[in-house]
C-alpha cells in the first residue's frame, strides 16, 4: 500500500499535477487494497487521461464488478493508511471528479480523477463497458465478403492493444468530461458503430489460432455492411486525428507507431476499396509466403 501511495505522489508530480497528489495518493491505496482483496492477477497501476484531466487506473483480470457505495455515504478520512485501507470505494469516491469501472473481456479498469480536496460526500461512480456480457452483435444486413490478404500479425496484435486501449480511453474521456473532449465522444461512437467490424477484424478465433501456431500471417474473411465504407473513413481520419492529440501530450497514451498507422490504413482501406468492387491486395509489407495461414 505505501509503494501505491508513493507511486501516485510521483505520478502527479511527473505531469504537473501536485494540487491533486494528496487525493491520488488516498484513492490509489484504497483501489490497490481492493484489487488484492477482491480482484485477480495480474494487477497493474498506471496513469491515463490528460494533463488536465489525470486518470488512476487499477486493473485486474477479474470481469466481477465493483460493489458501488451507496449514495451520500459519510465516512471521516484520516491520512493513517491503517484507519482507510478496507473502507471501501467510498473513499476514492470522495478523493475524485469522477470515477467508475470498466470492463471486458480480460477483466476490469477501476480507475478514478483525483479532486484537488476531498469531498464530504462522495460522487457517484459509474460501471461500463459490460456489453461484452450481451453476446456477438447481429449480422450486418446486405453483407459485403471481403478477403484481407497476409495480414502480418504481430502488427495486427499491437494493433489489438492499441485499439483496446484507444476505446477505453475516448469512452472514459467522453463520460467524465464530454464537453472537454468531442474528439473522444465522436471516438466513442464510431468505435461503438463499428463494433462488429472491429470484432471480426481484429479479434476472430482465426488470429488467435493463427499466433498459437507461429504463422507470420494470416489471410481474414470478413463480412462488412454495405453502407460502412464512410463510417470506416471517418474513423481512420479522427485516429489520426487523435495522434496529433497523443503527441501533443494532452493524451497520456501512446500514440500509433508508423508501422501500425501504415498498417492500419491498409486494413481498413481494403474494406473500403473491396465494398466499392475492388480485388483484394495483400499486405504491401511483405512477400507472399506459401505457408501462411489459411
Amino acid at each position: 500500500m505505501h509503494e501505491a501511495r508513493r507511486w501516485a505522489i510521483e505520478a502527479c508530480t511527473d505531469i504537473g499535477r501536485e494540487d491533486v497528489a494528496e487525493c491520488a495518493e488516498l484513492g490509489a491505496s484504497e483501489l490497490i487494497g481492493n484489487a488484492i482483496l477482491h480482484g485477480e492477477p495480474p494487477i497493474r497501476m498506471r496513469l491515463r487521461g490528460t494533463q488536465e484531466h489525470p486518470r488512476i487506473e487499477v486493473s485486474d483480470s477479474s470481469r466481477r464488478p465493483p460493489v458501488l457505495p451507496a449514495p451520500h455515504t459519510r465516512h471521516p478520512i484520516d491520512d493513517d493508511p491503517l484507519i482507510t485501507f478496507g473502507r471501501g470505494l467510498d473513499i476514492v469516491a470522495r478523493c475524485a471528479t469522477a470515477w467508475g469501472a470498466d470492463i471486458d473481456d480480460h477483466g476490469k479498469v477501476v480507475w478514478f480523477v483525483p479532486a484537488p480536496e476531498t469531498g464530504v460526500v462522495g460522487v457517484e461512480g459509474v460501471i461500463t463497458g459490460v456489453e461484452v456480457d450481451h453476446g456477438d452483435p447481429e449480422a450486418p444486413a446486405n453483407p459485403v465478403q471481403v478477403e484481407v490478404r497476409q495480414v502480418p500479425l504481430r502488427t495486427l496484435h499491437a494493433s489489438q492493444t492499441q485499439w483496446t486501449e484507444l476505446r477505453r480511453e475516448v469512452r472514459l474521456l467522453s463520460l467524465a468530461h464530454e464537453d472537454d473532449y468531442p474528439l473522444a465522444k465522436s471516438l466513442s461512437e464510431l468505435f461503438a458503430d463499428l463494433d462488429r467490424v472491429l470484432r471480426e477484424t481484429v479479434h476472430s478465433d482465426k488470429i488467435e489460432s493463427a499466433l498459437a501456431s507461429g504463422a507470420a500471417t494470416t489471410d481474414l474473411r470478413v463480412e462488412v455492411p454495405k453502407s460502412s465504407a464512410e463510417t470506416i473513413e471517418e474513423f481512420l481520419d479522427l485516429l489520426d486525428l487523435a495522434d496529433e492529440f497523443c503527441q501533443k501530450q494532452r493524451l497520456l497514451s501512446l500514440a500509433r507507431t508508423t508501422e501500425q498507422r501504415r498498417f492500419q490504413r491498409w486494413l481498413f482501406g481494403e474494406l473500403v476499396r473491396q465494398q466499392r468492387g475492388e480485388s483484394p491486395r495483400p499486405w504491401p509489407g511483405m512477400q507472399a509466403s506459401p505457408d501462411r495461414a489459411c
